[in-house]
């Protein structure tokens, strides 16, 4: 899947910085809640509708996404697909309680029950699978590169940087790809702090989803820009105990009422959709 170019982001920057100062969302509707929901006792939407709160797991430090606003409440579209989820199960977004997911972190979230759901531009995989569950696709993202303004290095693609050192984020599958591309990984927590190294030339790129990239471009106008040729297809699921099969499909129920009756274009269009243009939304696969 293809993203405006650079050039489009650099031009929406102005915008998407403006709104960052104003300190949160404040072009997004908030979603749908609904009143009367009733749930079958001892399933994981009965538990979580009737304590009228959920913990979900997300990004803190990726714009368009998953991102810490100024008013301390995350913003973006992984933000919006959760308290949509949210709303079907009768939960308020003041209910949502946030918590930062990492890369590293986001199975062991979910194992150990710290949260109920991730949402943060999660792809979906077979390794994955073996530990945790799946809803969705609700998105499908490519694996890029990000290099800097200009590309002094003249980097096309995924071949001109193999053999070359390329920053990337522990735990992600963005890591495992370039390094099975022959590439050379230096790890980090974030992506964000990818950016020094790529500054002060320790790496020729940062790799990750386009979708990322193009956030962090935004966010730092004129200093990168994204290649826009992607090497992968990444879906991104929303990760939750393994085998809550009754859970599992609630959530792609509500992933693929949102695709028809405009929510997900809406929850898509306010947020990463300032930058990027809307894509067509992905088949659920209900595995």
């Amino acid at each position: 899947m293809r993203f405006t170019k650079t050039a489009a982001v650099m031009a929406a920057a102005g915008a998407l910085l403006l709104a960052g100062c104003s300190g949160g969302n404040s072009n997004t509707e908030e979603p749908t809640v609904k009143e009367e929901v009733t749930f079958e006792a001892g399933t994981t939407m009965a538990r979580l509708h009737d304590a009228g709160k959920i913990t979900v797991g997300t990004k803190f430090d990726q714009p368009l996404f998953g991102l810490m606003g100024l008013d301390n409440k995350p913003e973006g579209f992984d933000v919006e697909v959760a308290k949509i989820i949210a709303g079907e199960l009768g939960i308020k977004p003041e209910n949502i309680e946030w918590v930062e997911a990492v890369s590293a972190n986001r199975e062991p979230f979910i194992e150990n029950g710290q949260v109920d759901i991730v949402v943060a531009t999660y792809t979906i995989n077979d390794k994955r699978k073996e530990v945790v569950s799946f809803a969705g696709p609700y998105y499908i993202a490519g694996q890029d590169l990000l290099v800097l303004n200009g590309n002094p290095d003249g980097i096309k693609g995924i071949d001109d940087v193999k053999g070359k050192k390329v920053c990337s984020v522990t735990g992600s599958t963005s890591a495992q790809n370039l390094k099975d591309a022959g590439v050379e990984v230096i790890e980090t927590d974030t992506y964000s702090n990818c950016l020094t190294p790529l500054r002060q030339g320790e790496v020729v790129a940062v790799s990750t989803d386009n979708v990322i990239l193009a956030g962090l471009a935004d966010q730092n106008p004129g200093e990168f820009e994204v290649i826009d040729n992607p090497f992968t297809e990444e879906p991104y699921g929303i990760g939750l105990k393994k085998d809550d099969t009754d859970f599992r499909n609630f959530i792609n129920d509500t992933l693929e009422k949102s695709f028809n009756d405009g929510r997900w274009a809406s929850a898509w269009e306010s947020t990463a959709g300032k930058v990027l243009s809307t894509p067509t939304p992905p088949t659920i696969d209900r595995y």
